[in-house]
C-alpha cells in the first residue's frame, strides 16, 4: 500500500532550516557588538552579561523597549532593510540615556511573515550598526516566522535594552530650575515618529523614488534616514557638565517630551526659530496645510534630544558641541508657571 505522506511545519508555512540558516548568518555581525562582559554565544536560550560591580559604588539598571512603528512600511516599499535596526537601537538606547544611563546590551524580536535568511541579514546588521554607535552588545533575539500573521514580505521588530548608572547620578529634572537654559541637539529627520501622517501627506503626492528638490534626494531616502543615537554624547557631556534633565523628542514631539522631565510650577520656553528648520517638515506642513500645534505635538520638527543645564554652563555645553562638530541650539529657558511647554516666535 502506497504510504501517504504526513503535512509537516514547513507545509504550513514555518521554515526550521531557514531559521538555521538565518542564525548562522547572523553570527558574526551580532559578535562584533560584544563588550567583555559578555558571557554567552549567539543560539543559546538567554544572554548573560556580566555587571562590573568595581566600576559603581551603587548601581542603577535602567531598561528601556520600543519599535520602529509604520516607518517599517517605508522599508517595505524600498525593499531596503539594512536601516530600520538603527531606528531600532535607537528608540531604545535614546530613552535609557536620559536618565544618564550607559547601555550596557540590547535584545531584539524580529517576526515575519515569511522567513527570508538574507533579509533577516540586511535587518540585523542595521541593528549591529545601531548597537556600536550606542557602545552596547546585541546579546540575544528571537525570529519567529508566523505565516498568516503577516503577510509574506512584512515583518515587525521590536527591542529592548538594558543601562546603568550610578543612584547619586540619576538624571531625573527634580533639580530643574526658573532659568535652566534648554539645548537642542539636531535629529536626522523625521527619526521613527509621525509616519502615520507624513505616509498619508506624502505618498498621496509622491512616489516613493520620486526626488524632491527641496530635500536633495528621493521621498524614499529621507523617509528611511536612520534616527539619530545620542548615546556617546551625551555620556561624554553629562561626565563634563551639569546637565539637570534629558528628554528624547519622540512621539508627542516637544510639545508633550519636555514636560516629562520637568518639576511642577516649571514650564519651558522654547524659542521657535532658533534652529534651522528641516526641509522635510516645511514639505509636510506645506501639504497637509497643518497647523503649528500639531507638527509641533507629531513630529521632532528637528530636534532630537533637549537637555537642560544652569544658565552658567549653557554657552560651554554648545562650545563643546561646537568643538565636537555636533549640531546643538541654545533653544530655550525653564521659567515658572504651569508645567508645559510654550513655543514663542521671539528672541530672549
Amino acid at each position: 500500500m502506497r504510504r501517504v505522506k504526513g503535512i509537516t511545519y514547513k507545509d504550513s508555512g514555518v521554515d526550521i532550516e531557514a531559521a538555521k540558516s538565518s542564525v548562522r548568518l547572523i553570527k558574526k555581525s551580532v559578535k562584533s557588538t560584544f563588550r567583555e562582559e559578555v558571557l554567552t554565544e549567539i543560539g543559546g536560550f538567554s544572554g548573560l552579561f556580566s555587571l562590573n560591580l568595581d566600576k559603581y559604588k551603587e548601581p542603577v539598571l535602567v531598561s528601556g523597549t520600543d519599535g520602529v512603528g509604520t516607518k517599517l512600511k517605508i522599508a517595505f516599499l524600498m525593499d531596503r532593510h539594512d536601516t530600520v535596526g538603527i531606528d531600532l537601537v535607537a528608540m531604545c538606547v535614546d530613552d535609557i540615556i536620559t536618565s544618564g544611563a550607559e547601555p550596557l546590551f540590547f535584545l531584539d524580536y524580529l517576526s515575519l511573515g515569511k522567513l527570508n535568511p538574507k533579509k533577516v541579514l540586511e535587518i540585523v546588521k542595521g541593528i549591529t550598526k545601531g548597537c556600536q554607535l550606542a557602545g552596547c552588545a546585541l546579546i540575544g533575539g528571537e525570529t519567529a516566522e508566523m505565516p498568516g500573521m503577516y503577510k509574506k514580505d512584512e515583518y515587525d521588530l521590536a527591542g529592548f535594552s538594558v543601562g546603568v548608572v550610578e543612584r547619586e547620578k540619576i538624571i531625573d529634572g527634580k533639580k530643574i530650575s526658573s532659568g535652566d537654559k534648554i539645548i537642542g541637539l539636531s535629529s536626522s529627520g523625521l527619526h521613527s515618529n509621525g509616519y502615520s501622517l507624513a505616509r498619508r501627506l506624502l505618498l498621496k503626492r509622491y512616489k516613493i523614488d520620486d526626488y524632491i528638490q527641496s530635500l536633495g534626494k528621493t521621498l524614499g531616502e529621507e523617509l528611511l534616514m536612520p534616527t539619530r543615537i545620542y548615546a556617546k554624547l551625551l555620556l561624554r557631556l553629562i561626565d563634563k557638565f551639569e546637565v539637570k534633565g534629558i528628554a528624547h523628542i519622540t512621539g508627542g514631539g516637544l510639545l508633550e517630551n519636555i514636560p516629562r522631565i520637568l518639576p511642577q510650577k516649571a514650564k519651558a520656553v522654547i524659542r521657535k526659530n532658533s534652529w534651522p528648520s528641516l526641509p522635510i517638515f516645511s514639505l509636510i506642513q506645506k501639504l497637509g496645510r497643518v497647523e503649528d500645534k500639531e507638527m509641533f505635538r507629531t513630529f521632532n520638527m528637528g530636534i532630537g534630544m533637549v537637555i537642560i543645564v544652569p544658565e552658567r554652563e549653557a554657552n560651554l555645553v554648545l562650545k563643546e558641541l561646537k568643538d565636537e562638530k555636533e549640531e546643538g541650539y541654545l533653544i530655550g529657558e525653564v521659567k515658572k508657571g504651569e508645567r508645559g511647554v510654550e513655543i514663542k516666535n521671539f528672541e530672549f
